[in-house]
């Protein structure tokens, strides 16, 4: 990784980076970047989707059976690295670690948005949301194309500096057909405590849904019931106009 790029990087970032760099010497740092991604997802995900657990759980066991137990802990350790990362200020902080990777080839040069350009999007998306939730209770916002969460972390972010309790006030549903990044904005969502849906699968095509994942804070909030209540009172998604009483949802293209 280039000296340069990598002083972009916050210190925990720079520790995911280097221990990543340590599991790398029997694996390329796509797979390890990869992996890391899909097992951290995982972990989160069991604690709270029985639906899922069995299978997932295998598919746990799969994936670390390729690895020794030094490489285990190091990614415990990155996943500690990525909680205090995203806990020390709002960023896109694995999206940003893949782009100073330069991790993209693997994923034939995928791109990832830099947050400032999220923050700024979504400022100007919910500059006048205020009174909607305070009429409505909350809004939810979507976004087909995620990649590693940026635009809807920047929305919480938005939200927290506007004086709302993100955790509940706003739902978010995400979609990606890159099963990597479908990982890496579970887990970012996940750890900032976003309610949140994941979607594998092309949002071209509303039957292509390979798999889905639930945040923490989807579940302990309920959001089950409070969408469904929500769709039954006759509050599906309006565009900004909504009339009072009706939830806003937000897309984010």
């Amino acid at each position: 990784m280039a000296k340069r790029i990598r002083g972009f990087l916050n210190s925990h970032q720079k520790a995911i980076a280097n221990l990543m760099d340590d599991n790398a010497r029997r694996y390329h740092r796509w797979e390890v970047f990869r992996d890391f991604c899909e097992l951290s997802a995982i972990s989160l995900s069991n604690t709270v989707d029985a639906v899922h657990r069995e299978a997932r759980e295998a598919r746990y066991l799969k994936i670390v059976g390729r690895y020794e137990r030094p490489e285990l802990e190091r990614f415990a350790e990155m996943l500690g690295h990525l909680h205090e990362s995203l806990h020390e200020a709002f960023h896109d902080a694995l999206g940003s670690l893949f782009m100073a990777m330069e991790l993209g080839d693997a994923w034939k040069g995928q791109f990832f948005t830099p947050y400032t350009v999220s923050r700024m999007m979504a400022e100007m998306s919910l500059a006048d949301v205020g009174p909607l939730i305070k009429r409505q209770g909350f809004i939810t916002v979507s976004d087909p194309a995620v990649g590693g969460g940026a635009m809807m972390i920047a929305a919480a972010h938005t939200l927290h500096d506007a004086g709302f309790a993100y955790q509940d006030v706003l739902h978010v549903t995400a979609q990606d057909i890159d099963v990597t990044a479908c990982h890496m904005a579970y887990v970012q969502l996940a750890l900032l405590d976003v309610p949140a849906i994941v979607l594998h699968g092309n949002s071209l095509n509303p039957e292509d849904i390979r798999d889905w994942w639930v945040t923490p804070s989807h579940v302990t909030g309920e959001w089950d019931r409070k969408l469904a209540e929500s769709r039954a009172a006759g509050a599906a998604p309006q565009p900004a106009t909504a009339p009072e009483g009706r939830v806003e949802q937000l897309t984010f293209i």
